[in-house]
C-alpha cells in the first residue's frame, strides 16, 4: 500500500469512527487544525502537581513527609488500576493473571524499597515536632489502601483474627465490615473508644467501601483465582506471583511502616502515641493481624509463622542499627 493508499484509508477509517457522533469528519479535523501542540507539562500537569505539596509548619523535612505520602498513594493507584482489570477480566486467560499479579509486585517493590525515605530520610527532631501539627491525620486514613484489601479478598479473610472463627461469607458485608480488623488499630489506648482519627475516616467513606465490598462480592481477585480451571490454579508461575503478592502487601510493606514507626516513635521510656492515637505496635505488627488474602496457596508452618522470618532476617537487623 502506498502513501496515498494509506492515507485514504486512514480517513475511511475516521469517517467510520465519528459517523454517529454528529459531527461530520471535517469538523473534527478543523479542531485538530486549530488545537495547540501537546507538551510534557501541559500532560501531566506538572505545575499543578508540584503545587500540591502545602506544609503546615516550617519544618523543611516535612514536604519530604508529605511528597513520599503523595507518591505511596499514586503506587497505591497502579496496584488498584491493575486490581481492577483482574476483577472484571473474563478471559480466565492465565498469563493475563500472572502478568497484571507481576505489575502489582512491582509497584510494591518500589514503595518497600523506598521507605527507607522514611525511616532514614528525616531528622528525627523535626518528624517529632511537624507531627504535632498533623493531629488526628494518620496515614491510617489512607482509604485507597484499604480498597487494595477488599479489591484482593473476600472480606471474612479480613475480620480481625480474635473474631474471624465466627464469621464466614454467609454474613452480610455490613455485619463482616463492622468486625474488620483495623478498626481496632483506631481504638483510644486508654479508653478503648473510637479515635476522632477513626471516626473521621468512617464518617467518609464507610458507604463507598461498603458499596465496593458489595459490588465485587464473589469477584475479587481471590474469587478469580478460585474460579480458574485446575490447571491455571497449579500453574507454578501464578501460585508463586500470588504468594509474594501476599507476603508484598501483608508482611513486607506493614513491617517497613512498623520500622519507620519504631525509629521515630520508639523510646526507652516508653513509646509516643502515632498521629491519630492508634495503637501501632499492636496494629502494624503481621503475626498479630494475620491478614492473608491467598491462605490456601501457603502451607500450614507457613500461615503459623506468618511474619516471623521477616522480623527476624530484616527488622531486626534493621532496629539494630536504631
Amino acid at each position: 500500500m502506498d502513501k496515498d493508499e494509506r492515507i485514504t484509508s486512514q480517513i475511511n477509517k475516521l469517517e467510520e469512527k465519528f459517523k454517529n457522533s454528529g459531527q461530520d469528519l471535517s469538523s473534527y479535523l478543523d479542531g485538530l487544525l486549530y488545537q495547540r501542540y501537546l507538551t510534557y507539562w501541559d500532560y501531566i500537569h506538572l505545575d499543578t502537581l508540584l503545587s500540591l505539596q502545602v506544609p503546615r509548619t516550617y519544618f523543611p523535612d516535612e514536604e519530604i513527609f508529605i511528597m513520599y505520602h503523595q507518591i505511596t498513594e499514586l503506587y497505591f493507584k497502579l496496584i488498584l488500576h491493575e486490581q481492577k482489570q483482574l476483577v472484571d477480566d473474563k478471559s480466565q486467560d492465565v498469563d493475563f493473571f500472572i502478568e497484571r499479579t507481576r505489575r502489582i509486585n512491582s509497584y510494591y517493590k518500589a514503595l518497600i524499597t523506598s521507605f527507607g525515605i522514611m525511616i532514614k530520610g528525616m531528622e528525627r527532631e523535626q518528624f517529632l515536632r511537624y507531627r504535632m501539627a498533623l493531629l488526628p491525620a494518620s496515614g491510617f486514613q489512607s482509604v485507597q489502601y484499604r480498597m487494595i484489601e477488599l479489591y484482593a479478598t473476600p472480606l471474612e479473610h479480613l475480620v480481625h483474627p480474635s473474631e474471624r472463627s465466627t464469621f464466614s461469607e454467609k454474613d452480610t458485608i455490613e455485619e463482616l465490615y463492622e468486625h474488620i480488623y483495623w478498626k481496632k488499630g483506631a481504638t483510644d489506648l486508654k479508653t478503648g473508644e473510637k479515635t476522632l482519627t477513626l471516626k473521621q475516616f468512617e464518617y467518609r467513606y464507610t458507604p463507598r467501601l461498603i458499596r465496593i465490598a458489595k459490588q465485587i462480592k464473589g469477584r475479587t481477585i481471590h474469587h478469580k483465582y478460585e474460579n480458574l480451571p485446575q490447571a491455571s490454579q497449579n500453574n507454578p508461575e501464578l501460585t508463586t506471583a500470588l504468594k509474594k503478592l501476599d507476603v508484598n502487601a501483608n508482611v513486607n510493606w506493614p513491617l517497613m511502616h512498623l520500622g519507620s514507626a519504631y525509629h521515630y516513635l520508639d523510646r526507652e521510656e516508653g513509646s509516643i502515641s502515632a498521629t491519630g492515637g492508634t495503637n501501632w505496635k499492636d496494629f502494624l505488627p503481621p503475626r498479630f493481624q494475620k491478614i492473608i488474602f491467598f491462605p490456601t496457596l501457603h502451607t500450614e508452618e507457613e500461615l503459623d509463622n506468618w511474619g516471623k522470618e521477616w522480623v527476624e532476617h530484616t527488622f531486626n537487623p534493621i532496629q539494630n542499627k536504631n
